[in-house]
């Protein structure tokens, strides 16, 4: 049998630490196992890095893929909490929605997400993670926003069909 797993997307931003407080709120309440995730590429992507190789730099970027990981829980929590079961994970990956919804695949587990606003050239090259999450996660996804934005709102979208789609206000 799977074990739950919340799994959550981070990258140090503040709607991405509120997810993380949100995510070990949530899997402090199921008894789940934290699965925080950070995904990154090389500098200039994949094909810029294709077409010039540099085994000790992609070393340098995935260390400090790690750092990042780690300073949001040094940020968010003071360090890892000693309650949870934390299985964090450093992926490198082009696109991290499309990581993410990989990753949390599993029956039972929940995706968690940050939803704070970004500007339109960000999104125009970079789409939108949560969107993307919610859009196709086979599972449980919850997106968060960063406390005190006026349009802070957790969405929740279930596979389930009696289950609506939910929004609440953020706390």
């Amino acid at each position: 049998m799977a074990e739950n797993r919340v799994v959550v997307g981070v990258n140090g931003s503040e709607s991405s630490l509120a997810a993380l407080r949100r995510a070990a709120e949530e899997a402090r309440r199921r008894g789940a196992v934290l699965v925080p995730v950070l995904v990154w590429h090389p500098v200039g992507g994949e094909m810029a890095y294709r077409s010039h190789p540099c085994p000790p730099l992609l070393k340098l970027w995935e260390q400090n893929a790690c750092d990042r990981l780690d300073a949001a829980f040094d940020t968010a929590f003071g360090g890892c909490p000693a309650d949870l079961r934390v299985e964090p994970l450093v992926v490198r990956a082009e696109r991290p929605g499309p990581a993410l919804v990989g990753i949390a695949d599993q029956p039972g587990d929940l995706l968690v997400v940050g939803t704070g606003r970004r500007g339109r050239l960000a999104r125009l090259f970079h789409g939108s993670v949560s969107r993307y999450c919610l859009a196709h996660a086979r599972g449980a996804v919850l997106g968060v926003a960063p406390s005190g934005t006026p349009d802070a709102v957790r969405a929740v979208r279930t596979d389930e069909p009696s289950r609506r789609a939910t929004l609440t206000t953020a706390a």
